[in-house]
């Protein structure tokens, strides 16, 4: 919604910066995994690699062995949160950000699925699948085979996902461990953590004020399409009187906490090389501060998503890392030609992503044909 207001205006290159600040990709941060995790407010897990490409890009001198230690010490784990997407969090988020994001995430996604669970006793179903995987970890296949012995006649897809929807299941290590991941295998984030979910889920104004910390300046419906909740409205209003209040070009208010860094828009933005689904492209309604028009529609195909990477602070190719035993190989497939000065910054940081996640002895980066 746009605002008639005398708001500053902040341009799309100063809120590029801003973003990319926040995010910790203007400069790599000194942060351990663990305080990045938090900070980030989670991190995107669709897939096992993705939040170690994020704090490859993010964190000075990050080895995967820092994210994998906290995995099996259960200092993080992986669980469905926002958008009822996974995302690696750390052991406190799990316990709290999981009731804040009930409604936004697993409630609508569970929805879409009730056609196909007709008979079925929900309540009974959440028990049920709570004794289970409390008892020991199970793999889905596992859980859903019980569940279909109580009601042969349902879904056995919608079974499954009704239990993840239901209940804050984890994803139990090995999964997510760098190098050793396995099948999924599920427990409760109570039993895996040893502490219990927050009941009532909790007020969502400090998460405001964390999404701010690591995704602003933002508007309410830039925090509604990241976290998948509805009528945050309230929330940044009773906040209000706490934040600073800008605009961007297009006379839409965003807010932002009033000792946050707004870094001018010609500050030098690296290269940066970036996971698939990285939650710098999703937590906006408006992507224009990081992908510029004309690629909005290019780090996908299909179901399958690109690892993506930064030239100037915006969005400008993909990437991706191929392996055998003898080469670890990084191709980087630019959307358009790129400068001699962009070229050489670009390879220097593939280069030095390659130095920490290939697994080859021999490590090559190159150029593919112009991504169409």
């Amino acid at each position: 919604m746009a605002f008639q207001t005398t708001s500053p205006v902040l341009s799309r290159r100063a809120l590029n910066r801003a973003t990319l600040d926040r995010q910790l990709l203007l400069r790599r941060s000194a942060l351990s995994a663990e305080d990045a995790v938090a900070h980030l407010v989670g991190l995107q897990a669709q897939n096992t690699k993705p939040p170690y490409y994020a704090l490859a890009a993010r964190l000075d001198g990050f080895r995967p062995e820092d994210l994998a230690t906290l995995m099996e010490s259960r200092a993080v784990a992986r669980l469905v949160t926002m958008r009822s997407t996974i995302h690696t969090h750390t052991a406190e988020d799990c316990l709290t950000l999981r009731p804040l994001m009930q409604a936004g995430g697993p409630d609508r996604e569970l929805k879409m699925f009730l056609k196909r669970l007709d008979g079925v006793d929900l309540d009974r179903l959440a028990a049920l699948s709570r004794a289970l995987v409390e008892e020991r970890p199970r793999p889905v296949k596992e859980l859903r085979l019980f569940l279909l012995q109580e009601w042969p006649d349902a879904d056995p897809l919608a079974l499954t996902v009704a239990a993840r929807c239901l209940l804050p299941l984890v994803q139990v290590t090995p999964r997510g461990v760098w190098g050793r991941s396995g099948q999924v295998a599920l427990t409760t984030a109570e039993q895996w953590l040893g502490r219990p979910v927050a009941v009532p889920a909790p007020s969502p104004d400090a998460t405001v004020l964390r999404y701010l910390a690591a995704f602003g300046p933002a508007s309410v419906k830039d925090m509604q399409t990241w976290s998948g909740l509805t009528r945050l409205r309230d929330a940044f209003e009773r906040l209000r009187p706490r934040l600073l209040v800008f605009q961007d070009e297009n006379g839409v208010e965003l807010f932002d906490l009033p000792d946050a860094p707004r870094p001018d828009g010609d500050t030098p933005a690296p290269p940066r090389l970036l996971a698939e689904f990285d939650n710098l492209l999703l937590s906006h309604a408006d992507r224009s501060r990081v992908v510029p028009a004309v690629f909005k529609d290019r780090t996908w195909k299909g179901n399958q998503a690109y690892c993506t990477f930064l030239v100037d602070g915006f969005l400008a190719g993909i990437w991706r890392l191929e392996e055998t035993r003898e080469e670890s190989v990084l191709t980087l497939q630019p959307f358009d030609k790129l400068g001699r000065a962009h070229r050489d910054e670009l390879v220097e940081e593939a280069e030095r992503t390659l130095a920490v996640l290939g697994t080859a002895p021999v490590r090559t980066v190159r150029f593919g044909t112009v991504a169409g």
